[in-house]
């Protein structure tokens, strides 16, 4: 597409702004080395379902055996564009001192087909940024292809600092024409922020006709096998191909048929979406490949040594979690990020039941969305709520998330109740979240005072739920619950 003179110029103007910040990156004094890794955090997507397409996270203490974060919930969700995201890519800075996440703005569950996912969707990616990896900004979108003429796409974005020049580069895969043909092919911009960036320029481009997707990058310490980067990709096989610049020429080192892994064209088993991990200690990698074909997740292939594609051997051995983990990637985690990260997520709440004090044979329920206190519900898990830290203050707040409709939760709308997906707002985390205090009634019980309204609690009227002030004894005796299992 043809742009303006106006957006040039200023395309221009944003560029020249960008590259003064780099040259003021470049001049920094080296970041000293990170602590010690104790630990892994993979951040991934699930699937098609209703909150398939958001970010999750999981961790491992080996590399190898994995568990699901936060419950195995959505730990963000994405408000902007498609809300939806996919293929999120964690970033560390070199310093340590500041994370993004990176992701596809996509969301295949709201009814978007595949061929108006690739050829009229976003052109946006949906990024977050973090000081400590458990404190989020809200999102914001960077239209990286908007630049590209014809994109249809902007998938499985990556980022990875580049020393030669002091920033970022991103890169993901856009479906665009060029040379009369139409296809994805692999995309760059640079950034020193992930707000600004240079105009798009073409990063792998396969010959003919055959497409390139999901490229992930991983450097190697000393040079192992011979060169300081790997990366893989999809290309109808998973090929292999190293160098000692990222922006630099790239060696190709073969693919994984004789493994029996392909892309597609080779047959055996499809996979897409690589993801690289050094295990923490030594120089072993893993290789982890979604079987998206059959539906069975990840799959790792290990190699102590990169150099050649013959070194790569099946691993056995491994748990993947509840969660079925779609195409993502792993931060090995220092002992402070990891503290910070189970602090904040590791935690797995129990089960538990809103009982009345003043009709204690009625407990707080959902029923079509609505919430109210019943006795003998039915089904039991309309009535079965894990008490997690509150979504808009984590110390000494709470929020209710139902069991049967995971990523729900309880919050007042209209001074009413109703259970509603999160949406990830920050007036939605306020409306969801309270503080548990001394029962109004009795000392023994508990009441729920309401973060953004504290001069009201919840507490149930007409049976039904709703945030009121308290001045009487029924009030008081309204506002009175236990929890119980």
């Amino acid at each position: 597409m043809l742009r303006s003179l106006a957006r040039a110029v200023a395309s221009i103007a944003v560029a020249g702004l960008l590259f003064a910040s780099s040259a003021l990156a470049v001049g920094r004094p080296a970041a000293a080395a990170l602590d010690p890794f104790t630990g892994y955090l993979m951040a991934h997507f699930t699937g098609e379902s209703a909150t398939g397409e958001q970010i999750y996270l999981a961790h491992s203490k080996d590399g190898l055996t994995w568990r699901d974060l936060n419950n195995g919930q959505p730990v963000l969700l994405s408000t902007l564009g498609t809300r939806g995201v996919r293929d999120p890519a964690l970033v560390r800075s070199p310093a340590g001192d500041r994370y993004w996440i990176v992701a596809t703005d996509l969301r295949i569950a709201s009814g978007t087909s595949w061929s108006d996912a690739v050829n009229r969707g976003s052109t946006s990616l949906v990024v977050w940024e973090s000081r400590d990896l458990v404190n989020w900004s809200a999102p914001w979108l960077i239209n990286v292809a908007g630049g590209i003429s014809g994109a249809g796409n902007a998938w499985a974005p990556e980022a990875i600092w580049n020393p030669q020049t002091g920033d970022y580069v991103l890169y993901w895969a856009t479906n665009s024409p060029r040379d009369g043909v139409t296809k994805n092919r692999i995309w760059y911009v640079r950034t020193a922020d992930f707000r600004t960036f240079t105009a798009p320029q073409v990063y792998i481009d396969r010959p003919g006709t055959q497409a390139i997707i999901d490229t992930q990058i991983v450097e190697a310490p000393n040079s192992v096998g011979g060169y300081r980067y790997y990366r893989a990709s999809a290309d109808g096989h998973i090929p292999i191909e190293a160098s000692n610049s990222v922006l630099g020429t790239w060696t190709s080192l073969g693919n994984l048929s004789h493994l029996g892994i392909s892309n597609g064209t080779g047959g055996g088993n499809v996979v897409e979406g690589p993801m690289w991990m050094q295990f923490n200690g030594r120089n072993e990698w893993a290789l982890w490949l979604d079987q998206f074909a059959t539906g069975r997740g990840y799959l790792p292939i290990t190699s102590t040594n990169l150099g050649s594609v013959q070194n790569f051997q099946h691993r056995s051995g491994y748990q993947l979690g509840v969660n079925r983990k779609r195409h993502g990637s792993i931060l090995n985690l220092t002992a402070a990020e990891e503290s910070r990260v189970l602090g904040r997520w590791g935690a797995t709440a129990p089960t538990q039941r809103l009982q009345s004090y003043n009709f204690p044979d009625r407990y707080v329920r959902h029923v079509d969305y609505d919430v109210r206190i019943d006795a003998n519900v039915s089904p039991a898990q309309d009535a079965q709520f894990r008490v997690v830290p509150g979504l808009a203050a984590n110390s000494g707040y709470v929020s209710f998330e139902s069991v049967n409709h995971p990523g729900h939760y309880l919050r007042h709308y209209a001074y009413d109740f109703v259970l509603a997906a999160n949406d990830g707002s920050a007036t939605f985390a306020a409306d969801a979240t309270f503080r548990p205090v001394a029962g109004l009634a009795d000392s023994g019980w508990t009441s729920f005072q309401s973060y953004n309204f504290p001069d009201r609690y919840l507490r149930h009227y007409g049976y039904l739920l709703k945030l009121d002030p308290i001045s009487d004894a029924t009030g008081r005796a309204d506002a009175t619950f236990r929890l119980t299992s």
